[in-house]
């Protein structure tokens, strides 16, 4: 069996190995989450020579709450490093800039897919899948891994849906073993929701609405939160044991507490609040 806490790890941003991408190559609009406008391929006001974060300990504060509920799953060691082979932007031809920046959005989206297929093969249902979830990942791999030219002509949407096929099978096949009813709630409008205490026990939860949703004491153990948007979702005291494709943006984009439950694959974020 592959430890796949340890392949997950590599698949988590490392800002020591990056140029900065992700404040350069993405653009934002002044809101909720950013305080200003920035276009695509502009560098952040807040990006330093050093390609770090010049308010990265108060980003909440200072009106960056968008940067804290990001996360590129690697994509930004892996264009910096390998892709462009340790070419800084800053210093390099402006075509390998804009190439770069092209091309990074794009890595992310493998990278995600990768840190699902990863987590689907290691779940004990998917049996019946796995050597069609490892020949996908495999795949996703030497996408990732091809060059600029290669990455800027992939159709990456469909290579998405191709993976998509095989990871709600793995969801059907993992959720089957749930006790109780298994809710389908896929896609649902649940803004705002009251769903104190509620049993979503094996539910799918797959790209649901749940901004601003009260699930505080919630039974989610064995959901499908593939894609679920959780943004000011009220966790306290929630239980996600055995949750499966939840993210790390995920759970930052949410509040939570000291009793709240979480996957082994995820940490608990530090503006949550200490209380039980």
């Amino acid at each position: 069996m592959r430890d796949h806490q340890a392949e997950q790890a590599e698949l988590r941003g490392d800002c020591e190995r990056c140029f900065g991408l992700c404040c350069v190559a993405l653009p934002f609009a002044a809101s909720a989450d950013f305080a200003v406008d920035k276009a695509a391929g502009t560098p952040c006001r807040n990006l330093r020579e050093d390609h770090r974060c010049g308010i990265h300990a108060r980003l909440r504060q200072s009106g960056f709450t968008g940067c804290t509920v990001y996360d590129c799953f690697g994509a930004g060691q892996q264009v910096s490093q390998v892709t462009f082979g340790g070419r800084d932007w800053r210093t390099g031809p402006k075509a390998d800039a804009r190439r770069m920046f092209e091309v990074f959005p794009v890595v992310r989206q493998l990278h995600e897919l990768l840190w699902y297929l990863t987590e689907a093969l290691a779940l004990p249902a998917a049996r019946p899948v796995r050597a069609e979830l490892d020949e996908a990942l495999q795949k996703t791999r030497a996408l990732a891994a091809g060059t600029p030219e290669d990455l800027a002509g992939l159709d990456v949407a469909a290579h998405r849906q191709e993976v998509n096929v095989l990871l709600l099978r793995t969801s059907e096949l993992a959720r089957a073993g749930t006790k109780g009813r298994k809710k389908d709630r896929r896609g649902a409008d649940l803004m705002g929701a009251r769903l104190r205490g509620a049993d979503l026990r094996g539910a799918s939860l797959r790209g649901a609405y749940l901004i601003a949703a009260d699930l505080t004491g919630a039974d989610l153990r064995g959901a499908d939160l593939i894609g679920a948007d959780l943004r000011d979702a009220d966790l306290t005291g929630a239980d996600l044991t055995g949750a499966f494709f939840l993210t790390q943006p995920q759970l930052n984009a949410a509040r939570g507490s000291a009793g709240t439950r979480l996957p082994g694959s995820v940490a608990r974020p530090g503006h949550w609040t200490a209380q039980v």
